[in-house]
């Protein structure tokens, strides 16, 4: 059972190796959703998002023969880069699956930082079931891009780092994609701020978090047709899911519109370039997805990797 603890040695081990990122405010952003929001911006942290905190925290506890072994994982980008980077950095050899229809600006960042990239279908193949193969044959240490304790404590130091600077908040909105971040960040808003109700936001046509906390168990649906592809994932993870039942108050979906719409924003009014994943905290507050208004609001920007002629043509 993960606890606040675990979120505080994280905040330890990757101390010195991931950026502090900034909280910016946005007095347009507070006129239109009516609340006072803080985003914790994770498009500037080391790859360009929260993901490096999970990674670095997960790799940086492995035993020495899991070093010389080697790490992988699967993953649709900022997991795969994340890990890669994670590995360069302390010395250990990173393979990565990722879906032939991940973003090429991904997969290219994910080779430059030293993984090796292995190309699968994500609509007729299984990645756990490739990544559980080939960790087998190859002897290495399999981690999931979220379902996974040290991931998750990991990714709870971005709301710790959030609550730190700017005190109690009413309403914490985190993007949902397979609940490692969401589940991180509502273990340190039940230590740190303890009345803040946390909410996580989906893709409208991604919703398989909505519905399993509705339901109160997992819910698998197929691959989401939306452009937040760090989204675009068929399930939550079990150790997520656990930590969600207990400390998650909604999740809420925004649709693909949104999103654009907030990216738009968030260049031009902000001047910082946000992908549409990144997005989905921040559409809900300024399009009425979530109960915000008079109200004090954290906002995690999960990340900004985004094809820069893919963001043109979506903005334009």
């Amino acid at each position: 059972m993960l606890t606040y603890a675990d979120i505080e040695q994280a905040a330890q081990r990757i101390r010195g190796a991931a950026h502090r990122t900034p909280v910016l405010t946005s007095r347009t952003a507070d006129d239109r959703s009516g609340a006072q929001l803080f985003f914790k911006c994770e498009n500037f942290q080391r790859m360009g998002a929260f993901k490096f905190r999970g990674a670095y925290n997960a790799i940086s506890r492995f035993t020495e023969d899991q070093r010389r072994a080697g790490v992988l994982t699967y993953s649709s980008g900022n997991h795969a880069q994340a890990i890669a980077l994670s590995a360069s950095l302390l010395g250990i050899r990173s393979a990565i699956l990722m879906p032939h229809d991940a973003p090429e600006l991904k997969i290219q960042a994910t080779k430059a930082y030293g993984g090796e990239v292995i190309i699968y279908d994500r609509y007729k193949e299984n990645r756990e079931e490739i990544g559980q193969r080939l960790a087998q044959e190859r002897g290495m240490t399999l981690i999931p891009p979220y379902d996974h304790p040290d991931v998750i404590s990991g990714q709870g130091t971005a709301a710790k780092e959030l609550f730190e600077e700017v005190g109690q908040l009413d309403v914490l909105l985190v993007c949902l994609g397979g609940g490692g971040l969401l589940a991180g960040c509502a273990l340190a808003a039940a230590a740190l701020s303890p009345s803040c109700k946390v909410i996580g936001v989906e893709p409208e046509l991604g919703n398989d978090g909505q519905q399993s906390l509705r339901k109160g168990e997992v819910v698998r649906i197929g691959v989401p047709d939306t452009i937040a592809d760090g989204a675009k994932v068929t399930h939550v993870g079990d150790h997520n899911f656990e930590v969600i039942k207990r400390h998650v108050d909604d999740i809420v979906t925004v649709s693909d519109a949104q999103l654009v719409s907030t990216m738009k924003f968030f260049a031009e009014r902000m001047k910082m370039i946000v992908e549409p994943t990144g997005c989905l905290g921040a559409a809900a507050a300024m399009h009425g997805a979530a109960p915000v208004e008079g109200k004090r609001v954290g906002i995690i920007i999960s990340g900004g990797n985004v094809d820069l002629s893919a963001f043109a043509r979506l903005v334009a």
